[in-house]
């Protein structure tokens, strides 16, 4: 039994109006461990992590999570089992401080904000202090999420999700229009969480994608192409082939 994957993609396919966005897609996902998915636009990576949440529903294949078919739940049933998804904006509220963020996220059920402070319990109040060091925000903790800079409201949002404590976290594109510092810094904090959390992290930055140190899934056309380390992805033919005549192809 230690052998089952956290987390399992087998022959997933997706058509929308006859294309297929997906085709046969296999992928598994230890516990513990941190994923960084590349491709191409239209390769099938925001299908791939709408089709986990379940916000579209695949035409053949199935998706397992600790061994359970997610196939058919609604989105909120398996956000409720465990799974949490990032979306390439961040979503925070603004006119509320980092810390009322970080509570709201974490309090349940979900209370007005006045009445926030009075329904945690003293592990959920340790607990969004010690995240608030995690995500760089201690300093920042009282000022209003809508002050902070772009990268700062990505850390924010990954916080909320963390507070939840949910086994996978689903990442999509956590660094676009970030500062250089910010980058490095995102890279950082999602290497901090893997091993506590399952991190499956979307990206096209692949300076980003090198600092995560880590095994890289390549999409193209709806189906894995390879799999293996950033040196090894890098070096093979086919992955050079596709990204030919596209901005990576000097990154790669």
């Amino acid at each position: 039994m230690g052998e089952q994957p956290l987390l399992e993609l087998a022959g997933i396919s997706v058509s929308f109006d006859g294309f297929m966005a997906l085709k046969n897609l296999d992928l598994k996902l230890a516990a513990g461990e941190l994923r960084a998915v590349i491709g191409p636009n239209g390769a099938g990576k925001t299908t791939f992590l709408d089709v986990i949440t379940g916000k579209v529903r695949p035409q053949a294949g199935d998706v397992r999570f600790q061994g359970r078919s997610l196939v058919g739940r609604k989105e909120h049933q398996i956000a409720r089992l465990g799974i949490g998804r990032k979306f390439q904006s961040p979503r925070v509220f603004e006119q509320l401080s980092v810390q009322e963020n970080l509570a709201l996220a974490v309090s349940q059920p979900k209370t007005p904000v006045g009445l926030l402070g009075n329904h945690l319990t003293p592990a959920q109040r340790q607990r969004i202090q010690q995240l608030l060091g995690v995500i760089n925000l201690s300093s920042r903790a009282h000022h209003r999420a809508g002050s902070l800079s772009h990268g700062q409201k990505q850390w924010l949002e990954i916080g909320m999700l963390v507070v939840q404590d949910p086994q996978l976290l689903l990442v999509d594109e956590p660094v676009a229009g970030l500062s250089d510092v910010e980058t490095e810094r995102t890279a950082d904090l999602l290497k901090s969480l893997a091993g506590n959390h399952t991190v499956l992290v979307i990206e096209h930055d692949m300076e980003f994608i090198r600092r995560l140190q880590t095994q890289v899934t390549v999409l193209h056309q709806g189906q894995v192409l390879c799999e293996g380390s950033m040196e090894q992805v890098q070096a093979d033919p086919q992955v050079v082939e596709v990204y030919l005549g596209t901005s990576h192809q000097e990154q790669l």
